[in-house]
């Protein structure tokens, strides 16, 4: 198998990279950040697995373009899966204390936009070659409105639009290209790792399994929709979120 994960370099996009060499595909490291994008390839090559970096800015959607171009001639002719992983961090840093209308541009051009553009891209090219798979990552608590804070707000508006997008082109590449997507909940990414500790074990008892996921948890749901055991689902949302019902 060959894959591409968007936004490979750090937290869930690291570990889905990872999970995917480990289980013997040559996986694509996508970031902005050579030094960060060499660590995973690394981390990749010494599970003798191929590990090309491609580094671009997925603001730009001409760098979208040139992402997609250079992802088939860098895994050998062929693209089995494509993860639209990477996002706009506005909820760490200096970015969280961004204007609203900033953060509400970032996460639309990054979460939203780029993978509308890069499912559009590389779907085409997947149904010319005969097959594949996109899977898009969302949120769990998109189309519930489950969290009313101001971040809670921008994440549902870019994430629920990545689900309804997702469930229109599992439609229209079927059946030749799949499209499914994967809806972390509270996942101990930066974010959570440095989250008021009142919040984070409020969240924690208020989920069934009793604690947060893991970037690993995510990877395994990911394995799960690549392998041959998911080839009759297109059009589905897979909640990684310890048993939390939206």
């Amino acid at each position: 198998m060959t894959a591409v994960v968007t936004g490979s370099t750090s937290g869930i996009g690291r570990a889905m990279a990872r999970a995917l060499a480990g289980a013997g595909a040559d996986v694509l490291v996508h970031g902005r950040n050579a030094e960060a994008a060499a660590a995973v390839a690394g981390e990749i090559a010494s599970l003798g697995r191929r590990a090309p970096v491609v580094l671009a800015d997925l603001a730009d959607p001409a760098q979208i373009e040139r992402l997609v171009e250079a992802a088939w001639p860098a895994l050998g002719g062929r693209v089995d899966l494509w993860v639209n992983n990477a996002g706009a961090d506005v909820l760490t840093g200096g970015a969280l204390h961004l204007p609203f209308a900033q953060r509400v541009q970032q996460l639309l051009e990054v979460d939203l936009r780029a993978t509308l553009l890069c499912s559009h891209l590389v779907g085409q090219r997947m149904a010319a070659q005969g097959g594949g798979q996109i899977i898009n990552v969302g949120w769990d608590q998109a189309l519930s409105g489950g969290v009313g804070t101001e971040s809670g707000q921008l994440f549902a508006a870019a994430k629920a639009g990545i689900a309804g997008f997702s469930k229109a082109l599992a439609r229209g590449l079927a059946p030749t290209v799949r499209v499914n997507i994967i809806a972390p909940g509270w996942i101990e990414t930066a974010w959570g790792e440095g989250v008021n500790r009142t919040l984070y074990e409020r969240l924690r008892s208020q989920t069934p399994l009793q604690r947060w996921g893991t970037p690993d948890d995510v990877a395994a749901a990911l394995l799960f929709l690549a392998s041959p055991a998911a080839n009759f689902l297109t059009g589905q949302t897979l909640m990684v979120n310890g048993g939390v019902v939206m």
